[in-house]
């Protein structure tokens, strides 16, 4: 534990030293939770020696991505307008990278596929890493609504967060069960154009996706309604 008992004194000597912004407080939140993910999964692989399950720090190091490219992107806005083509650009980055986050939800299918010393242990690593993502996830997102509504009426806003959160779900249906990417928008997107495209004009086909789609809407919006409505209590 000593890693994340290094990151907690840096956080305090920070706060002492010059009062933290609320994002830098939010930042150094989430640099903790990463640590105490990454601990956990080592401390379990030496347990077990075993490298399993690591690609929990892959999908967490692509859940982080979103979060930067929101802190780039609310830089960017103080010095340029977001109706410019770069600001749209990188915006379309960000809601592409979004998905990231919400889709280590669905890794809990994985904590039975070794058999290991402890299956409490690897559940409780698991809620860390995905919890961890979630919670960048939601930050990312409420940092953007929260640059929407200094622009538009708080109804537009809800709606186009509500928006992106079913995205976010049926784009969590397509890593999950078609096996696409967020990268793959770009190295091939025919090839995702023609399965989602096929996917939609057969949707009888394909009762999973509603299944997938709006089990994950539902819970990442009423997640996201309750984390929005304690942010605007503690504001």
């Amino acid at each position: 534990m000593y890693p994340f008992i290094t990151c907690l004194g840096y956080t305090r000597h920070m706060h002492k030293s010059r009062r933290l912004s609320p994002r830098e407080w939010v930042v150094a939140s989430m640099v903790e939770l990463t640590v105490v993910s990454i601990v956990l999964y080592v401390a379990g692989a030496i347990a077990n020696r075993s490298l399993a399950f690591s690609y929990l720090l892959w999908n967490l190091f692509l859940a982080w991505s979103p979060f930067i490219a929101t802190l780039m992107l609310i830089r960017m806005l103080r010095m340029r307008q977001w109706s410019s083509w770069l600001m749209m650009a990188v915006t379309l980055v960000w809601l592409l990278l979004l998905p990231n986050s919400f889709y280590m939800i669905s890794d809990f299918i994985h904590i039975q596929d070794v058999v290991r010393n402890n299956v409490l242990y690897d559940a409780v690593m698991f809620t860390s890493f995905i919890f961890t993502a979630a919670l960048l996830g939601f930050s990312s997102l409420y940092m953007i609504h929260a640059e929407l509504r200094k622009r538009v009426s708080l109804r537009v806003s809800s709606t186009m967060v509500g928006c992106i959160l079913f995205l976010c779900s049926f784009a969590i249906y397509l890593g999950r069960d078609l096996r696409w990417n967020s990268w793959d928008v770009f190295i091939n997107p025919a090839g995702i154009l023609f399965d989602v495209s096929d996917h939609l004009i057969h949707f009888w086909h394909y009762g999973d996706m509603f299944t997938t789609t709006l089990s994950f809407f539902v819970l990442l919006g009423s997640l996201y309604i309750v984390g929005w409505q304690l942010g605007e209590a503690t504001r």
